[in-house]
């Protein structure tokens, strides 16, 4: 937080793990690796445990937001300048779905929950942000143009 309190930098990367990640949860009473039990073919007990991970994943983003949301800067927080994106690159582990991504944009003017039509690419919300930072990257990926935020 130090690196945005003195405007270093407005850019960071927190990577809890890759999508392959054969972490455990023992702290939560998982013992199993992650990845495998999201190959969970069904089995209500496999799914029960991905969806405790997940929300224990949420409730470490929840407490990471609550630095930037609780450091003032000028007439309001540092949260309110940032965009902090939280997601992954898979929406169902078990069929190594790539659509319809859960992601998560928090900072100033959030508040929304926003569903965008079926095929949009997720690059689209990278352009998006980069265009909001001044940055004019034209397109990355398979991009297609901004999104309406």
């Amino acid at each position: 937080m130090a690196a945005f309190q003195g405007d270093l930098t407005r850019v960071a990367t927190l990577v809890v793990g890759r999508e392959g990640s054969p972490r455990s949860y023992a702290e939560i009473g998982i013992p199993e690796q992650h990845h495998p039990l999201t190959h969970h073919g069904g089995n209500r007990e496999s799914i029960e445990k991905v969806t405790r991970i997940n929300c224990f994943h949420v409730e470490q983003f929840a407490w990471f937001l609550g630095r930037p949301a609780g450091i003032r800067e000028g007439e309001g927080r540092l949260l309110d300048r940032c965009m902090i994106v939280y997601g992954s690159a898979i929406s169902d582990g078990n069929a190594h779905t790539h659509e319809n991504l859960p992601v998560l944009l928090a900072g100033g003017g959030g508040g929304r929950h926003i569903r965008y039509a079926a095929g949009t690419p997720m690059t689209n919300l990278y352009v998006t942000l980069l265009d909001r930072m001044d940055v004019q990257a034209g397109t990355i990926g398979d991009s297609k143009g901004r999104l309406a935020l």
